[in-house]
């Protein structure tokens, strides 16, 4: 019986973790709209390209957090979790197709996204 519990719970939180990482790719990819029509020099069109941004920035974020150690949100360690999401934004762009970020659209990308991240409760990003 107590086997039986054991293997419930593993595969409950194995679909909330799947859930959690659902609900993260779809809130990024929102951001990401905002951003991209509140912010010059970064633009994606065609919502394709938008959840591939997502994906890709979700993932080089997990990278960063778990070789590096840095929080990699905009605000998450200051000026070093703001560049770091700066530069994230800025080479993105040349993974995703219809999307292009300046340096300073990249800065101001993770601006905005830091704005965004700090009014939605929970770590969006």
């Amino acid at each position: 019986m107590a086997q039986n519990r054991k293997n419930g719970n593993e595969q409950h939180s194995g679909g909330s973790s799947l859930l959690h990482w659902v609900g993260r790719l779809i809130l990024v990819a929102i951001i990401l709209v905002i951003t991209s029509y509140l912010t010059p020099g970064f633009t994606i069109n065609g919502l394709w390209s938008f959840l591939l941004a997502a994906v890709i920035i979700i993932a080089v974020d997990y990278l960063v957090e778990s070789f590096m150690g840095v929080d990699a949100s905009p605000f998450g360690r200051g000026i070093k979790g703001f560049i770091i999401s700066a530069i994230i934004i800025y080479l993105t762009q040349f993974l995703v197709p219809n999307m292009h970020a300046s340096i300073i659209g990249a800065l101001l990308a993770a601006l905005v996204i830091g704005i965004i991240d700090a009014i939605i409760p929970g770590r969006a990003m």
